[in-house]
């Protein structure tokens, strides 16, 4: 295994490895609290027991400088455990098999421990294994309780058959003709099917802003791209069922967004925030990361005239207070069901999206003149089911995108 300083990295192994930096700095934070126990740290250390339990190294077979910070903020907490919690039942060892393995790897890992810094663990002392499953037991077992239910439902059958009435004893040739009076039933003429129609093409949804899946997100963490200076790489909760543009990160199903915030927006202030994303855009590769929806925000109208520098201000649209991450939103008057995935080829997004704006009053709203294909007027926020309004800090009249 090559040493920290040999490896090179792909751009997604480059932005795993901020995202396990971002996780260990959480954690650091927690030992540092002393808050071993805390109902907070369980879940990012049960995501991380988890991950290594089939890897040598965060990112499996490779040393990063990943493993080396996980060390140095999970020592403190492995020093602390006892043996139970290192490798009971409900203890972490995967953890502290990994931890193991990096203090006593110093040159893999670039990393100095003295044995007097050293976590003193006995490889010996494990508390639980979970029972193996035998596989060939466990098909046999399968095959005879088929085998049970199939016997027991050919003894319903024959028991079923016995109880039924004979209606063949008093008229044979009748049961040979196939009819009660011995008579043979005439063959009936086929009837030409008629061709079968084709199916009408479903009906278009009609143009609308509720074709677009709007809901709230939970960053959960918040990178700087490795590939590309204005994008961040964000890890966001939306409510999603796990499936093929899915990870889980601290027992949540996520999503994984690029954004081009970096420069405009402080990574401090992208990191456990809620925020509305737009969630049924094509999945699009950005510099090497898949990046599967889109976060909302509000930057000033550029002026007849003038060209649109990207500089900002720009701020994220904040949902109410009391949303939580997968909550859909709406805008005022717009309610519908919204598009699985929009089809690029339709535009729905870019014809709708130059309704989006702000008011005076610093909500978010769709301005229905602004999209002349639905020929109508109006302005409707955008609120939660219970009512509550999407917002901005400070801008007024201002592009949402």
């Amino acid at each position: 295994m090559q040493a920290v300083s040999s490896q090179t990295y792909t751009p997604t192994e480059e932005a795993e490895i901020q995202q396990w930096l971002t996780t260990a700095s959480r954690v650091e934070e927690h030992a540092k609290a002393n808050s071993t126990n805390d109902a907070q740290l369980r879940p990012i250390l049960d995501t991380v027991n988890t991950h290594l339990s089939t890897r040598t190294t965060l990112l499996g077979n490779k040393p990063s400088r990943a493993d080396t910070a996980l060390y140095a903020a999970i020592r403190p907490l492995v020093s602390a455990w006892s043996p139970d919690q290192r490798t009971g039942e409900n203890g972490y060892p995967h953890i502290v098999r990994h931890l193991d393995f990096v203090q006593n790897a110093p040159s893999t890992f670039d990393l100095t421990v003295s044995d007097a810094d050293k976590v003193a663990v006995d490889l010996d002392d494990v508390r639980y294994v979970k029972p193996p499953v035998d596989a060939k037991a466990e098909k046999e077992r399968l095959k005879k309780e088929k085998a049970a239910a199939a016997a027991a439902g050919g003894a319903g059958a024959a028991d079923g058959a016995s109880s039924l009435p004979d209606r063949t004893k008093n008229n044979k040739a009748g049961a040979a003709a196939g009819q009660p009076d011995g008579k043979a039933k005439p063959k009936k003429e086929k009837k030409e099917k008629a061709p079968k129609q084709p199916k009408a093409p479903a009906a278009a949804a009609p143009l609308s802003p509720s074709l677009i899946d709007l809901r709230v997100g939970h960053i959960l963490k918040a990178v700087k791209h490795p590939e590309a200076d204005s994008l961040y790489v964000s890890t966001i909760a939306m409510g999603d069922p796990a499936g093929d543009d899915t990870t889980e990160y601290e027992g949540q199903v996520c999503r994984t967004v690029c954004s081009g915030l970096n420069g405009l927006i402080p990574l401090e202030e992208m990191q456990d925030r809620k925020v509305v994303v737009v969630c049924n855009l094509k999945p699009v590769k950005m510099r090497g990361i898949k990046s599967s929806a889109m976060v909302l925000a509000a930057s000033p109208r550029v002026k007849e005239g003038e060209v649109d520098d990207h500089k900002g201000p720009v701020e994220l649209v904040a949902p109410p207070a009391d949303a939580k991450a997968g909550d859909r939103v709406f805008f005022d008057g717009w309610k519908g069901t919204p598009e699985g995935v929009l089809n690029p080829k339709k535009k729905v997004w870019e014809t709708i999206q130059p309704g989006f704006t702000t008011t005076d009053d610093l909500a978010v709203a769709f301005d229905a003149a602004a999209v002349k294909e639905l020929g109508k007027e109006g302005v409707g926020k955008l609120v939660t089911e219970s009512g509550g309004v999407c917002t901005v800090p400070t801008l007024k009249g201002a592009v949402v995108r």
